[in-house]
């Protein structure tokens, strides 16, 4: 947690690079704790406890921009650390983009504790985090005689963070997470060692689930026993709400200034442009309170607010920050989005499987990748092949290719079920006409 005197120092700190050369500068004082307790069988495997503390600095000199970290949070050090950065900085070529943002783009405070942070982090002994772990492992040992091994584990820790700018801003967060997982590994045909996982999450301990975790890994492992390729073909793809994050990953790092100034993004001059379903509605809601990555302002002090991304389909905006709104010339919005919402649909995944005639439901993407300039991908997938609605064969060993612009203009359905515990709040989802490659 951050103390008083850790904000003098930091206080300190930018009134002397100011005085010493530097006609701006940034500064942001950080630090992290977490502790993991990991089982094998149900016995202690691994035990571990940390903490950082360090200090960041950006310097503006002369036109030129450095920037310098430390985790020697004292005035001697830092001393040298500033005077130094100043003189290297200015062996570094003039960036007129390198600027501050405006101040009245500044959050100025005053508004309701987002409620990210859990006092009850201090006071939960280690033995009952023990428990929890091996509470979820014993609910899977001795379940089946093909299982290999367990790891199950228990981690908690939080978070904290100052920041200073010299035009105006300062600004501090905070929050705290805890997390129970298993991991299960069994004997399946011939030579093949299924394996699968559950876990649950959550800022709050008291809103932890703390039951029911190893029995779900074990239920999602032998489902997997009999895994084969299917035949290759146009498939209605489902996708659960473990994995829908992987699909919307490109589409959201096609909308940041960094892809855009570099002509590196599918979605270049797309705004104000249709370019998936009309299923397809994103929002950016920062300010929920008491949810996984709401917050009142980015890394830039720039304030955050609710936001339209894409609107039925229609891109409406993208994640410019200053420094690349400079080099586009054009008006920067936040640096990145903070907590996603996807307008749902009113099915949860079962639903949705139950309408598909003849497809596959992809519970695990296993290696691939998505081209940034162009939106082809190519992905490795495992999960079930679906007949009438019912799932009837595991499958692996398959792929999944298109491009992300058809794939997303294919979005037909959309689920009610997003996981709780993420930022992105993003439910399954059902894609239409989409190629995979098996037999």
């Amino acid at each position: 947690m951050i103390t008083d005197d850790n904000k003098k120092l930091a206080q300190w700190a930018m009134e002397y690079a100011l005085k010493n050369g530097c006609q701006a500068a940034k500064l942001v004082l950080y630090t992290n704790s977490n502790s993991s307790f990991e089982l094998r069988d149900g016995k202690m495997d691994r035990l571990q406890q940390a903490t950082e503390n360090g200090l960041g600095l950006s310097l503006y000199v002369d036109g030129r921009f450095g920037s310098f970290s430390t985790n020697r949070l004292d005035k001697k050090e830092l001393e040298t650390l500033i005077k130094n950065g100043i003189d290297s900085t200015r062996y570094l070529a003039v960036d007129e983009s390198r600027i501050l943002a405006d101040p009245a783009r500044y959050y100025k405070g005053g508004k309701p504790d987002l409620q990210l942070f859990d006092k009850k982090l201090y006071d939960i002994h280690p033995d009952d985090k023990v428990e929890l772990a091996r509470a979820a492992a014993e609910e899977v040992l001795g379940k089946d005689e093909r299982i290999i091994s367990v790891d199950s584990s228990y981690s908690d820790g939080e978070g904290s963070s100052y920041r200073l700018i010299s035009n105006g801003f300062e600004g501090e967060s905070k929050s705290t997470w805890f997390s129970v997982s298993a991991s299960v590994s069994i004997k399946g045909e011939g030579e093949a060692r299924p394996q699968d996982y559950w876990y649950d999450s959550a800022l709050f301990y008291d809103k932890l689930t703390k039951t029911g975790i190893g029995a779900k890994a074990l239920e999602r492992v032998l489902r997997k026993l009999g895994q084969k390729k299917a035949k290759s073909g146009k498939y209605t793809m489902v996708v659960d709400p473990m994995n829908t994050g992987n699909l919307l990953g490109p589409m959201l790092s096609a909308l940041y200034g960094s892809a855009l100034q570099q002509k590196n993004s599918f979605l270049l001059d797309k705004q104000d442009t249709k370019v998936a379903s009309e299923l397809f509605t994103l929002r950016d809601e920062p300010h929920v309170v008491g949810a996984n990555g709401s917050r009142y302002f980015d890394s830039e002090g720039v304030a955050t607010q609710p936001r339209a991304i894409f609107d039925k389909g229609v891109l409406k905006t993208y994640f410019i920050d200053t420094y690349n709104g400079k080099k586009m010339n054009m008006a920067p919005t936040i640096s990145t989005p903070s907590r996603l919402i996807l307008t749902p649909g009113n099915k949860d995944l079962n639903g949705l499987v139950a309408d598909v005639k003849s497809g596959i439901l992809v519970t695990g993407f296993n290696g691939g990748n998505s081209n940034s300039s162009t939106g082809d991908f190519s992905y490795g997938i495992e999960g079930f092949l679906i007949e009438d609605g019912k799932l009837v064969q595991p499958v692996n060993e398959m792929n999944v290719t298109g491009n992300m612009l058809s794939l997303w203009n294919s979005l037909a359905a959309v689920g009610n079920d997003p996981q709780r515990n993420r930022s992105w709040q993003i439910p399954s989802l059902v894609f239409e006409g989409v190629n995979f490659s098996g037999l």
